[in-house]
């Protein structure tokens, strides 16, 4: 049924009013282009053949069709790498990474848990020359978000910001450690 159509054949919707170019044919889904430039994707038993399309589109189209791939070059390419950056090592203080139980701890328990976990994982990373760390706490009441950043900030050589949002969300603090300087606990 789809070679009835070919790519750069004009076509119009028939529950629709509007009416494109075929740019692209993948089996039964057609990918169509609007006279403004708006794609969409329709079945081919949605659309019926438009003669006059075919003329308007002839001198833009070409030009369109490689804007088009252009974009969609652009978009498909995968983030490049930073050579030479580490990732950050992660530190979860949820309390049930934390613990096998919590039962029977107090909140004041679990704080203190997920507070000496976080210093001494930052200590680890200091030692080991670990430059970026990003503790997960979670978002919560922020009372561990406090006791982290008045953790951190009693350290000179430390930096600490809200970590990448996309990959992490609210929850989490990123910390980074310069290299050249001693510490104070």
């Amino acid at each position: 049924m789809s070679s009835q159509y070919k790519i750069g054949q004009g076509v119009t919707l028939l529950d629709d009013d509007l009416s494109g170019v075929i740019t692209k044919i993948e089996g039964e889904k057609i990918l169509i282009i609007s006279k403004d430039g708006f794609e969409f994707e329709v079945s081919i038993k949605e659309i019926v053949p438009n003669k006059m399309l075919d003329l308007e589109f002839d001198d833009d189209f070409d030009d369109m069709i490689n804007e088009k791939e252009k974009a969609y070059s652009k978009r498909k390419k995968q983030p490049i790498k930073n050579k030479g950056v580490l990732p950050p090592m992660e530190v979860d203080l949820h309390i049930h990474h934390l613990t096998k139980s919590e039962s029977g701890m107090s909140a004041h328990d679990k704080l203190n848990l997920q507070v000496d976990t976080a210093r001494r994982k930052l200590e680890y990373a200091i030692l080991k020359r670990i430059q970026r760390v990003v503790f997960i706490h979670g978002v919560g009441e922020g009372v561990l978000r406090a006791e982290l950043e008045y953790l951190f900030s009693r350290y000179d050589t430390v930096k600490f910001y809200d970590a990448d949002y996309q990959k992490y969300g609210l929850g989490a603090t990123e910390v980074y450690l310069y290299q050249n300087s001693k510490h104070t606990s």
